[in-house]
């Protein structure tokens, strides 16, 4: 006989075998054990995860001459029949070229004969998704009176295509993808027993290529051993399945967050002139950015890789990449990912992709990153000491001079520029301050972007009052006040620019506010005004609105008319 393919020599012949779909051969075994095994099983799942091969394995184990067993002992005549093909009571059919009325009604008006060789018919039918609606509904009268000695495995990659009457009459059992982890023990087993050198990392390689499927697997390592030149190495398994080296992806990812494009294309043209699979490059950059985004969240997480081996340079490029990059980069290649499947010319459409991740706005390094959370930290210490002093008496002054609230030690007091607020207040309108609040979020955005020290200082502010030129900033603690003064060209360059005019901000503490609103609108009602029409009332926050501030914080908040 000739050469016999790998994944025809070691295809499992018990349930022991079956890689990676314990939840499934537990499950039967513990039937067969105890006799509670069913007439009819629907097997569904990817491609190449043992639906069929668990179904041969099932028929052998139900029909085994040394049964009842957690195994079938593939020695007696009925396993040894089963295997080869040579029991007519056990039938395999290919639904794709039997999928017509007359054959499933073939299968019914044979049925009700027993079985001549074993104790049990068993009728496999493989990718079932295929037959006819006329063949589903000849199908159905047998399957919910079958006789008692008959066993239907129903195998399928689309259960969907499935009639619901069909499924409910079946016990239905799900195959999952194999884990990679998975699929390179199995294959180390299998070389070591065909005495075959095959590296490490090209198992692993063959396993990532494989796409979770034990028989693509088999089937990529044959192709690899036969390229090989006796040992088979990472090379040859590039090679085979058209995939990248780590070493190179390492390259593009460090070029195009370096923003070098011509570099950058150069390396694309050489993989496309090298002969590399355009889809499986893209496939390979995603996952490699993948991995590099667990590692920086956990290194932990190193078991989880699938693509990425961790070494040195790896461990660099996770130090120095930002995680909003990488994600912003992964959805941009996902993105090209689609649009690959549909065209003559995917390398136009990979260079596309690479020119918009390197115009990508690099935001804040880790570094940066950082030290912004630290700044963060030392305000929300400033608070708990602020809020752990006790509370000083205030002697009331007159309604002209709210009193000032303590500064804390070691800083200058922020000394309140009453006059200028009640100017602004003066020519403040509702129609600006809505304005101002609606551009706040993209305001908060754009600041942190610019500069994350200015935005952590100003991050527990809310526009109060604004007029067309400036806006009154009600913030919780004096000392804020003072900090933000310290990014006030910063902050006020950032907000003309959202806000679409020349503005400048005027800090207040928000108790003195408080106090200082109470006042104004005592004034007016004196005068004679309307507290409720007039335009230059300072509108009150809508209590919803003030709940949620607290609740989510002023940068996800975002207030719509």
């Amino acid at each position: 006989m000739g050469y016999q393919a790998l994944y025809r020599v070691w295809r499992p012949k018990n349930f022991e075998d079956v890689v990676g779909q314990v939840h499934i051969t537990r499950t039967l075994q513990n039937a067969i054990m105890q006799d509670k095994f069913t007439h009819a099983y629907l097997f569904s799942g990817p491609r190449g995860t043992g639906k069929t091969s668990a179904a041969k394995i099932f028929a052998k184990a139900v029909n085994c001459e040394n049964g009842p067993a957690l195994e079938p002992c593939n020695e007696c005549a009925s396993c040894q029949g089963i295997q080869d093909g040579s029991i007519a009571d056990v039938v395999e059919i290919d639904a794709a070229s039997n999928n017509g009325v007359e054959q499933i009604r073939d299968i019914r008006d044979k049925v009700k004969y027993a079985p001549s060789a074993v104790s049990y018919k068993v009728y496999i039918i493989d990718e079932v998704h295929m037959l006819s609606i006329g063949a589903f509904n000849a199908l159905l009268k047998t399957l919910e009176e079958p006789p008692k000695h008959v066993i239907f495995i129903l195998a399928t990659t689309e259960p969907h295509k499935i009639p619901l009457t069909i499924i409910s009459r079946c016990q239905r059992f799900d195959f999952k993808r194999i884990s990679q982890s998975a699929m390179v023990k199995r294959m180390q087993d299998i070389m070591e027993r065909e005495k075959i050198d095959v590296a490490q990392e090209a198992l692993e390689a063959v396993a990532l290529s494989a796409e979770g499927g034990m028989r693509d697997a088999l089937s990529l390592l044959d192709q690899a051993i036969s390229y090989s030149d006796g040992q088979v190495v990472m090379e040859d398994v590039l090679a085979v399945t058209g995939s990248v080296s780590q070493q190179k992806l390492t390259s593009i990812v460090t070029t195009m967050y370096e923003k070098n494009v011509q570099k950058a294309l150069l390396e694309i043209d050489q993989l496309i002139q090298e002969g590399k699979d355009p889809g499986r490059f893209v496939f390979d950059l995603i996952y490699y950015l993948r991995d590099l985004l667990l590692y920086q969240t956990s290194p932990s997480l190193e078991n989880v890789l699938e693509r990425a081996i961790v070494d040195e340079a790896f461990n660099a490029l996770s130090e120095k990449i930002s995680a909003d990059w990488i994600q912003l980069a992964i959805k941009e290649l996902n993105q090209c990912q689609q649009e690959i499947k549909w065209t003559n010319s995917p390398k136009v459409f990979i260079e596309i992709s690479i020119l918009k991740i390197c115009e990508q706005p690099v935001q804040e390094g880790k570094q940066e990153a950082l030290e912004y959370d630290k700044l963060v930290q030392k305000i929300n210490e400033l608070e708990n000491k602020l809020k752990e002093l006790p509370k000083q008496v205030h002697q009331q002054q007159e309604t002209t001079q709210p009193t000032k609230k303590s500064a804390p030690a070691g800083r200058k007091s922020y000394s309140i520029p009453y006059d200028r607020i009640r100017n602004i207040l003066a020519e403040a309108s509702k129609d600006m301050l809505k304005k101002t609040k609606a551009g706040w979020p993209s305001f908060m955005d754009s600041l942190k972007q610019k500069s994350a020290p200015a935005h952590a200082t100003i991050q527990n502010s809310k526009p109060s009052a604004a007029s067309d030129n400036a806006v009154i900033l009600a913030f919780r603690y004096e000392i804020h006040c003072s900090l933000a003064l310290e990014h006030k060209q910063t902050i006020e360059l950032v907000l003309s620019e959202v806000i679409g005019t020349d503005m400048t901000f005027v800090p207040i503490p928000e108790e003195n506010w408080l106090t200082l609103r109470e006042e104004y609108v005592r004034k007016q009602k004196d005068q004679g005004g309307s507290t409720h029409d007039d335009e230059s009332q300072p509108e009150p926050e809508d209590p919803m609105i003030e709940q949620a501030r607290k609740l989510v914080g002023e940068d996800l908040l975002e207030i719509r008319e």
